[in-house]
């Protein structure tokens, strides 16, 4: 019982550490979006920027963090964390020496200004060598200090966002001959968003500094290889993750879409961040749960009961953030300069939710040791998302980039099914999980794309309230059982 009740405390602090960086967009995107702090322009560059970190972070790690865990407990743990921590130290360092040689060619071909270019770079090493420090605290049981440093490096960038674009800009508007006046830089927002990050990232590595000290700097080249074998898929997963998640921003850009366009865009996607919260959250708390069942006889009918509640709740927060999505707006994204883009709301929160699903029936190839098939699943959402945006940028604009990752997300959850049915086939009740995922849609759609029943909200109200009571008649019997218990 001790063995599951350390795995569920671990479970949970290393969720608190994923999910509450995100929560932070809460805070971020309304400080972003407030009038005469960024205007989409900057927003836009911002967005576009950090696309781009997103991509190159997969490219720094290489899939080395995956292979350290998998050879931690197979081979010499001193040689595993010596090599993997070695390997990404050079590798770190080469990058940042080209990298900074060739900034402006860099900032070139990836469409990123000049003067912003070297403070990426920056980040990019810094956070590219924390990877070893916390793979190694996560493999020693230290989910205390690995959430204290993850969630501390991101309220440290929180409030020097705050300083830089507001703090700073007062001061030095209020006390004209003072240091502050000296220091601060006007119109230079982009610059010091980033520029907070490579403080908040470099708090991080100090904090973390001990690993380095503590490292017996042996490097076991045999064993390096194996890791290298082992980690270069997990990279090609994680490139074709990446382009799915973020890679339409640039694109757009790519595609001489305007940047207060792709501004715009990128504001309003933050609404899907309760969809992503939910769907991250349930991840790091049930993923756990389904490799214990693994072993038991009914675990297969668990795991199917398991998906539909989950797209149950799925189905709820998505009519309920589509509904009152003219509400949160006004917290979330604070210039009415941005809302133009609200018309793809319901399509990035249907696409996120899509994603969930498709997390929930991925338990298929995990537990059938056929985990290259996410890596192929996730190649195929990646060539969806390059063929539509292509396809469809030049016709809608943004509008078909959030069609598109529509398009990608469904695709990957639509191949997960039929492919784990024939491998791994798990008793899902397609009959009440099409009901509620369809009539949620449906319900949505009609409430936010209908003009006049949008800003009445009596519709949606209706149809928010008829659809929890038709969930409760429906699973009226399960659900006492389990608030019962």
């Amino acid at each position: 019982m001790s063995l599951y009740k350390k795995l569920f405390q671990q479970t949970a602090i290393y969720g608190i550490a994923t999910v509450v960086p995100r929560m932070f967009s809460f805070i971020i995107t309304p400080l972003h979006t407030t009038p005469g702090v960024m205007d989409p322009v900057k927003y836009a560059q911002v967005s576009i920027n950090f696309s781009w970190l997103v991509f190159l972070n997969v490219l720094l790690a290489y899939g080395m963090e995956t292979s350290f865990f998998r050879f931690y407990n197979t081979e010499n743990k001193k040689d595993v964390v010596s090599t993997s921590t070695i390997s990404l130290f050079w590798s770190s360092l080469a990058f940042l020496g080209i990298a900074l040689v060739f900034r402006n060619n860099l900032a070139d071909v990836l469409k990123i200004d000049r003067e912003y270019i070297s403070y990426i770079i920056w980040v990019l090493v810094l956070d590219a060598l924390t990877i070893a420090p916390f793979s190694k605290l996560r493999a020693d049981g230290r989910p205390i200090f690995y959430a204290v440093v993850k969630v501390g490096s991101v309220v440290f960038y929180l409030l020097l966002n705050f300083f830089f674009l507001v703090w700073l800009r007062d001061l030095a508007n209020a006390y004209p001959d003072s240091i502050w006046a000296s220091i601060y830089i006007r119109d230079f927002q982009v610059g010091y968003v980033f520029l907070a990050g490579v403080i908040s990232s470099l708090s991080a590595l100090v904090m973390l500094a001990p690993h380095y000290l503590r490292l017996s700097w042996h490097f076991n080249f045999p064993l390096w290889k194996k890791m290298m074998r082992y980690s270069l898929p997990v990279m090609l997963a994680g490139i074709a993750f990446a382009i799915n998640e973020t890679f339409d921003r640039p694109l757009l850009g790519y595609l001489n879409v305007p940047e207060s366009q792709i501004g715009i865009y990128s504001a309003c996607y933050k609404l899907a961040v309760f969809m992503t919260l939910f769907t991250t959250a349930f991840r790091l708390g049930i993923e756990p749960f389904f490799f214990s069942q693994a072993g038991k006889e009914n675990a297969r009918e668990t795991y199917a009961v398991i998906t539909k509640y989950f797209v149950i709740l799925g189905s709820v927060i998505l009519l309920g953030v589509i509904v009152f999505a003219d509400l949160l707006k006004v917290l979330i994204i604070r210039d009415p300069a941005y809302w133009d883009g609200m018309k793809v709301v319901p399509l990035i929160i249907l696409a996120n939710f899509c994603l969930g699903i498709y997390n929930n029936l991925s338990v298929w190839y995990k537990l059938s040791d056929k985990t290259k098939m996410g890596a192929y699943i996730s190649a195929i959402g990646a060539v969806v998302t390059l063929a539509f945006n292509f396809a469809l940028i030049p016709v809608w604009g943004y509008t078909g980039s959030a069609i598109a990752t529509v398009a990608a997300y469904s695709t990957m959850m639509l191949v997960s099914y039929f492919v784990g049915a024939k491998y791994y086939p798990i008793p899902y009740d397609l009959k009440r999980i099409g009901l509620y995922l369809g009539l949620s849609v449906l319900l949505s759609a009609i409430s936010f794309y209908v003009p006049v029943l949008r800003h009445t909200y009596a519709f949606g109200i209706i149809a928010f309230l008829g659809f929890i009571w038709l969930i409760y008649r429906n699973e009226k019997n399960t659900l006492l059982k389990f608030i019962k218990k």
